[in-house]
């Protein structure tokens, strides 16, 4: 990994008045870019063999500029071309997932949040250590396939938006949905429930409001996922028998809805956020800016934690203009926006250093 002082000895050569926001056009980019506006930044949009025509029908939220690549490789060899426009990097998960956690790490330009938590993140078995240690609820692990004899669920380790995830209730199910050329996979529990998608954001900076050790903790939005096929194929019939048709459920996340959760819900909400970021500085140095925890509730209203995400998630891009949430800390308030007024904050106060690895 990039040691942290070439960044800042990187961050030493910036003009702080000529601050350029970039990130990947893909997953969140435009509400990335539209925040990073309204905070008065300028923006760029950086494109690996992309159409990015369609950002042209979006003024307030079209990158200034957009520098083309012809693969991820270019982001480490051509990184002086970005620091020179003193450039931030915004990373979302699309941009974590193509271009591959080591290349990600080697980039010599700033990034918002902490790299260190990339690792954790990428392996499901980490993610697991660091959440249970937390003393966030999960759901049970299988370890031997063979031991399947209730419905789980299978999923392939880094963020692929659902793809080739898969519903098992027995180890010939398993052995049917199973993709061999994935090198690593998890199997759970399939908890029944409401999926809940918590969007918070940890500020190291920031004197007010929840505090976490040193910072605060907010809880900007919340959403449901649109995954297909799942989510319409009963209306076909009994699932087993549109197997026999060739027909299988598919996870694949398409889109996202709002939502919010009983309020009496709220405090452990806030507690769970308040145990991951505490126990993130023990083992890796912090978790800086969004993440996402990925729930199920209950109808015993139990919080299962199946998954962390350490980034900006696409499940904010309902929420361009605020949400029920984030209206109540500061009205038109998305995580793109936030993110863009945590890296302004940080130059004002001298303390961009901290927000950045």
């Amino acid at each position: 990994m990039v040691p942290k002082n070439r960044i800042l000895e990187i961050l030493s050569e910036y003009d702080p008045e000529e601050i350029t926001i970039a990130t990947l056009c893909s997953h969140t980019a435009l509400q990335i870019f539209h925040g990073a506006k309204k905070e008065g930044f300028k923006t760029l949009g950086l494109a690996v063999n992309q159409n990015t025509k369609f950002y042209e029908a979006f003024p307030l939220a079209q990158p200034d500029e957009i520098l083309r690549f012809n693969s991820y490789d270019e982001f480490v060899t051509r990184a002086k071309e970005l620091t020179d426009r003193n450039v931030i990097i915004i990373p979302h998960g699309s941009f974590v997932e193509y271009m591959g956690t080591k290349r990600f790490e080697e980039m010599e330009v700033p990034t918002f949040g902490s790299r260190q938590v990339l690792k954790w993140e990428e392996s499901r078995d980490s993610q697991r250590d660091w959440l249970e240690s937390a003393g966030i609820a999960m759901p049970r692990r299988i370890a031997d396939a063979r031991d399947i004899d209730e419905p789980v669920l299978v999923k392939y380790n880094g963020a692929k938006g659902g793809r080739g995830f898969f519903i098992a209730k027995d180890y010939m199910e398993f052995k049917m949905g199973i993709d061999l050329s994935e090198e690593s996979y998890t199997i759970q529990e399939y908890v029944l429930g409401t999926r809940y998608y918590l969007h918070y954001f940890y500020s190291p900076i920031k004197q007010s409001g929840y505090r976490v050790g040193d910072g605060s903790l907010e809880l900007l939005s919340m959403d449901r996922r649109d995954e297909s096929n799942i989510d319409e194929l009963y209306k076909l019939g009994s699932t087993e028998e549109l197997k026999k048709h060739g027909m299988f459920p598919s996870l694949v996340v398409t889109g996202n809805i709002p939502v919010v959760i009983r309020e009496s819900l709220l405090a452990k909400v806030f507690e769970m956020g308040e145990n991951v970021i505490k126990r993130s500085y023990e083992l890796f140095g912090g978790l800086i800016g969004p993440f996402c925890l990925e729930s199920i509730v209950t109808d015993h209203l139990d919080f299962k934690v199946f998954e962390i995400s350490c980034r900006i998630v696409a499940g904010t891009n309902p929420f361009t203009s605020g949400s029920s949430y984030s209206d109540m800390i500061e009205p038109g308030m998305s995580t793109g926006r936030r993110v863009a007024r945590e890296i302004k904050d940080a130059i004002a106060a001298g303390k961009l250093s901290e927000v950045v690895s």
